[in-house]
């Protein structure tokens, strides 16, 4: 399915991680500024209920991927330093073949991620 889709799993809890919401940018360049084109929240799997960006809308470009880590460990009672050592993590990543899919799947704990493309 092409276009633009994550999730996240929570690597200290061993689950998915639900409700952490996440924001899509765009540019056409880094030197460019960025354009939000969506903000949604994840589901009870960590996944979205829709892609973040679907083909008809997906086109070559720089693209960022803004997952609000630190509010979700929050609200899971996780005790975090202030302030948290990730609170915001960005992902930024070049699309560059518009008719195939780009899955970035975010696997988190309160001190560290991945983040790599996925299938």
């Amino acid at each position: 399915m092409p276009g633009i889709t994550t999730h996240i799993l929570d690597l200290m809890h061993g689950q998915p991680a639900e409700n952490v919401k996440i924001e899509l940018y765009f540019s056409e360049s880094y030197a460019a500024s960025w354009q939000l084109l969506q903000s949604a929240v994840t589901n009870a799997d960590g996944r979205l209920d829709s892609p973040l960006l679907n083909a008809e809308s997906t086109k070559m470009g720089n693209y960022e991927i803004v997952f609000h880590i630190g509010d979700y460990f929050r609200n899971k009672s996780v005790e975090l330093p202030e302030p948290p050592f990730l609170d915001l993590v960005p992902v930024r990543f070049g699309l560059s073949s518009p008719s195939s899919n780009y899955h970035v799947p975010l696997l988190v704990s309160p001190w560290g991620y991945q983040v790599y493309r996925g299938s």
